[in-house]
């Protein structure tokens, strides 16, 4: 049986359908950095400091759930209504979270902004499949995450700018002028798709998916902060969702067009690639999420917002991804590539794992552009391996089964490096104290006695500001005792960072190791090509 390797996408439509892809893939990607530099405030006057972890955590939680849905429905139906719903609903929510008066209102849009999001996160590069033959994708795709090392590199300071300027609800109405523009370009560049066949959609199956994944997500983004990773509560989460999702599979492998196919499974060529895109998903947040803490706490340097730190790693994640795309379709081939890449990444990751508080600014910059560019050459690479060893009529189901594995990866990696972080710091920070300053520092309010405990809320000006403010009242024993406290605390920090990234090794060698098994099959130029089997 014969697909199409393109959607019919030709002339000035392919060009503008490739540059809506772009604006929609730029907005969902800066909106995630535009929120955190935004975020101090929108606490400060919507008193949400208890519930901030879920501004990120809705977001991130609705738009992995969606997903494979959206995968599933656009092999079905096309891309152009499912891109327009994801587009219209990220609008929606945008609208809302500005208008938010309360924390529980912006969670709500937030929530509602992910399920947008997840349209807007899983048919970009299910899109440059249509418009674009397997040889020719890698150049494009590794464009797309070049966009993404844009975005984050912008964000923050768009950010910031927004915020002093117009105020934080302007980082929720950007939105909509741009996202706007793409709906139109989405409109009138992607053709209408239908299918001749009857189709029956798996509704059943997708609620019992949302119905594991739910209890899941929530106990990867509590354990360790709200309840203890052994805790009744977690553990009850835990067995809860992973029964569901063993009744997901029962349901799936009867379904007669599942919406997460575990048949997809059984090709080994895709397991290999999307294992490897976790264990790369795994090992890059290790980076993106923990790095500005040691720049801040251990190097010294103050920055403006904590994305300004990540920028050279996203400068050569920028010059990675290009020049890995050109390769990929230059060479029509991927295996050499992915694995000398995940080498350097490899390698990057345990010189992260190395700092200490010696480490000079230099030294943290080298090592995030050798990190930065290996992830940038091996990203691409998932998506193009994975749409070049399927037919058409699978496009969307493959590329939102490996998006979806990806978000998970990033969803389980935070709150795990998390407590990492903070159990090896507190320990580390107790064994570090002369006795006379934890005599000091027991008399101290509760509300400066939790601040200690916690590593990313030390590192901030404010914190700084009133501790200092604290062992002034000893006098000069008082500031000497400051000055033992914040060595203590750079070298206890450094400890953590350190075992951060000893965990992130293990992943990074896992998606080395995930290369060697890449079963390579040279890139399809034709027109048409033969479903396999």
């Amino acid at each position: 049986m014969l697909f199409q390797s393109t959607n019919q996408i030709t002339g000035n439509r392919r060009w503008l359908a490739l540059a809506a892809v772009m604006v929609t893939m730029f907005f969902s990607s800066l909106d995630q950095t535009v929120v955190t530099t935004a975020l101090p405030t929108i606490i400060g006057e919507l008193n949400g400091l208890a519930a901030y972890a879920w501004v990120f955590t809705a977001y991130m939680m609705t738009s992995a759930i969606t997903i494979p849905l959206y995968g599933k429905l656009s092999d079905i139906y096309g891309r152009k209504p499912f891109y327009l719903f994801g587009l219209g609903l990220f609008m929606v929510g945008s609208a809302l979270a500005g208008l938010a008066h309360s924390m529980e209102w912006l969670i709500a849009a937030r929530a509602i902004q992910g399920i947008g999001g997840g349209g807007m996160m899983s048919m970009p590069r299910a899109t440059i499949g249509d418009i674009f033959n397997p040889k020719e994708r890698g150049n494009w795709i590794g464009l797309l995450n070049a966009v993404f090392g844009v975005s984050a590199i912008i964000g923050p300071y768009f950010g910031g700018w927004l915020t002093d300027s117009l105020g934080w609800r302007w980082i929720f109405y950007i939105n909509l002028p741009v996202a706007l523009l793409a709906f139109i370009a989405v409109a009138f560049a992607l053709p209408n798709v239908r299918t001749a066949t009857r189709h029956r959609v798996d509704w059943f199956g997708s609620a019992t998916l949302m119905a594991g994944l739910i209890p899941i997500l929530l106990a990867f983004t509590w354990a360790g902060s709200k309840y203890a990773w052994g805790s009744a509560t977690t553990l009850g989460l835990f067995g809860a969702g992973v029964l569901i999702i063993v009744l997901f599979v029962l349901v799936e492998r009867r379904a007669a067009e599942p919406i997460l196919s575990p048949q997809l499974f059984k090709n080994p060529l895709f397991t290999t690639t999307v294992l490897m895109s976790f264990f790369l998903s795994v090992g890059m947040y290790s980076g993106l999420m923990f790095l500005p803490i040691f720049v801040q706490g251990v190097v010294g340097l103050s920055a403006t917002n904590s994305g300004a730190v990540l920028t050279p790693m996203m400068l050569s994640f920028i010059v990675g991804s290009t020049v890995g795309g050109i390769l990929v379709s230059r060479l029509g081939r991927y295996k050499l590539q992915a694995i000398l890449g995940s080498l350097v990444m490899l390698v990057g990751i345990f010189f992260l794992g190395r700092m200490d508080v010696s480490t000079t600014w230099l030294g943290v910059v080298r090592n995030m552009l050798i990190v930065g560019l290996a992830m940038g050459v091996v990203m691409p690479l998932a998506n193009v391996v994975i749409q070049n060893a399927f037919p058409y009529s699978q496009m969307g189901v493959v590329n939102s089964t490996q998006q979806f594995v990806n978000s998970l990866g990033g969803i389980i990696a935070a709150p795990i490096f998390g407590t990492i972080l903070s159990n090896t710091f507190s320990s580390s920070l107790q064994k570090s104290l002369p006795p006379q300053l934890v005599s000091a520092m027991s008399t101290m309010p509760d509300s400066i006695k939790g601040v200690l405990s916690n590593p990313q809320a030390l590192i901030e000006s404010k914190a700084q500001t009133a501790l200092h403010q604290m062992f002034s009242k000893y006098g000069q024993i008082g500031q000497n005792l400051y000055t033992q406290f914040i060595d203590a605390v750079k070298s206890s920090l450094a400890k953590g960072v350190q075992r951060l990234f000893l965990f992130g090794l293990i992943f990074a060698g896992l998606t080395f190791v995930t290369t060697l098994f890449l079963k390579e099959i040279p890139l399809k130029r034709d027109e048409f090509y033969k479903e396999p089997g």
